[in-house]
């Protein structure tokens, strides 16, 4: 049988904070296919995140198949709003959550894993952040605009900037996406949408470049709504999940994390060695369709059922 194969793979995963999202989900099904796991967790949720791991409490989320538990080889505090400690403002670098820590802005947390682990073979960036997500883009600051961009779009661009260079020749990048990019999604506000479709363009760019600078693969996964912790912050999840589960392809089916991590990690293994700048739609094929089918508007039945 045909397997994904990690065995002798290091992945760096940034943007883990507890065992919800779809950075929690690539990493235990990279860890499933034998990779060992480095992993970027939000300085201001570390602490929380770092508790919990201890008591227990992610016990039954990390459990593998063989019934082994997924272990973290490091766990770095990570602030991808940051490259430089020269970046950090004095608010931020006084503020509770961050005294006493340093360390902790991408240039280096990529010097830390370098010293560390010497080499990395893939780089996952599960990282969107948006203070006014909630807002309609004619209603958004230039302030809440550009840290939309800059924490979900432009980290990318660092963290394969900084950690390109101790990656192995043939390993692979990626980040999540979402449609919003592409597509109208009220309410998906605050820059979010920019920031994603500035992300795909640049899985393009940075395919290239990362291509012919140390032979990386770039890809992005397009998955489709899902009440992460992260998610919630929206404000209406539940509606998005209620809307894509009415209206997919694939109906009445809900989308899980482990289908985004299985995506993932056939992006990132040696199964798609050949495929680089690719924005793979994990969605049940909502990114297809063009109404909504339980629309009132809709007086007739379409062959949907």
């Amino acid at each position: 049988m045909l397997q994904v194969n990690l065995k002798g793979k290091r992945a760096f995963i940034a943007g883990v904070g507890d065992d919800k999202g779809f950075g929690w989900a690539i990493a235990k099904t990279l860890a499933e296919a034998g990779a060992e796991i480095i992993i970027g967790t939000w300085t201001p949720v570390l602490k929380l995140f770092l508790t919990s791991l201890e008591r227990g409490k992610f016990d039954e989320s990390r459990r593998l198949s063989d019934g082994s538990l997924m272990e973290f080889a490091k766990i770095y505090s990570m602030d991808a709003s940051f490259d430089t400690p020269q970046d950090v403002p004095p608010e931020i670098a006084e503020n509770k959550r961050y005294k006493g820590t340093s360390g902790y802005t991408i240039a280096e947390v990529a010097e830390a894993v370098r010293h560390d682990f010497g080499t990395i073979d893939i780089l996952v960036h599960s990282l969107a952040n948006a203070p006014e997500v909630k807002k309609p883009l004619l209603e958004t600051s230039r302030q809440g605009y550009l840290a939309a961009m800059s924490s979900s779009s432009y980290s990318f661009v660092s963290l394969l900037q900084h950690l390109g260079p101790v990656m192995t020749p043939g390993g692979a990048a990626l980040c999540l996406t979402y449609m919003a990019s592409q597509r109208v999604v009220p309410g998906y506000g605050g820059g979010m949408s920019s920031a994603k479709a500035a992300l795909e363009s640049d899985t393009l760019t940075l395919a290239w470049e990362a291509g012919r600078k140390w032979g990386v693969r770039v890809n992005a996964v397009s998955a489709g709504a899902y009440g992460s912790r992260a998610a919630k912050a929206i404000g209406f999840i539940g509606k998005m999940i209620d809307y894509a589960e009415e209206n997919a392809p694939l109906n009445k089916k809900p989308l899980s994390a482990d289908e985004v991590g299985a995506a993932a990690a056939f992006l990132l293994s040696p199964l798609a060695s050949a495929i680089t700048g690719t924005t793979l739609y994990v969605d049940n094929g909502m990114h297809a369709m063009g109404i909504a089918t339980d629309s009132a508007a809709l007086a007739c039945d379409a062959g949907t059922n």
